[in-house]
């Protein structure tokens, strides 16, 4: 069982959240939190696998109570929920060591998807957002801003191209689609593939790159320009 606590300092929405996650038979919510400061405390009493993290809340928000719960709980992870999508704030949840960064506007497939992917110990950002934050590399990119120690696009050492060069033509297709800000579903409606395939596919191409979520996966791959954006 993967075992939730949500935060949220609106009842309605927390409410909203526990009906669909607890629909699956693998999640169970074990606590919900008001504001941040509570949020930390349960955190550390239930010890949580995931937690539900509202952006803006009072007293600590939920930058802040996800920096505490990511000190204090090491095992737990964080998923932001936010109705922002600028970049700034995604830099902000994810520096402060939130796993997942999701929009309110998120259908229930995306949520429970996302909630599975973090409790596996991936990232997980909502597409949208992804965009904003490739928009952010193509610009550090056209404007020389270095990504690697010596110039605006990384040396292609002989140990990368040869991760590189393991993925087949298909893990190439769905890497492109994933630097795309694409979810596995609508890879797997772009390539006529199942949604299954595509996960077995990206765990594929996490285990030949060497990195451990999509978010590393496409920031190497920009990195190395073996992705078009």
């Amino acid at each position: 069982m993967i075992r939730l606590l949500i935060a949220d300092d609106h009842k309605l929405f927390r409410d909203g959240l526990r009906r669909i996650l607890e629909m699956e038979e693998d999640l169970v919510v074990v606590g919900e939190a008001s504001d941040g400061e509570e949020a930390c405390r349960m955190a550390a009493s239930l010890r949580p696998d995931v937690v539900l993290m509202d952006i803006n809340m009072p007293t600590v928000n939920g930058v802040e109570a996800t920096e505490c719960i990511v000190r204090t709980v090491p095992d737990c992870r964080v998923i932001i929920l936010s109705i922002h999508d600028d970049e700034a704030y995604v830099y902000r949840a994810l520096s402060g060591g939130a796993k997942g960064y999701l929009l309110k506007e998120m259908d229930s497939d995306e949520l429970i998807e996302a909630v599975r992917t973090v409790a596996r110990g991936e990232a997980y950002i909502h597409p949208r957002v992804t965009n904003k934050v490739l928009d952010q590399l193509r610009r550090l990119r056209e404007g020389r801003t270095p990504l690697a120690d010596d110039g605006a696009m990384a040396p292609l050492n002989e140990e990368m191209v040869a991760r590189f060069r393991q993925l087949t033509s298909r893990e190439r297709e769905v890497l492109q689609l994933l630097a795309e800000g694409k979810s596995n579903r609508q890879i797997g409606e772009a390539l006529f593939i199942s949604e299954k395939t595509v996960k077995n596919h990206v765990s594929n191409i996490f285990q030949k790159l060497g990195v451990d979520d999509r978010t590393q996966a496409v920031v190497l791959a920009i990195k190395h320009g073996w992705v078009r954006i």
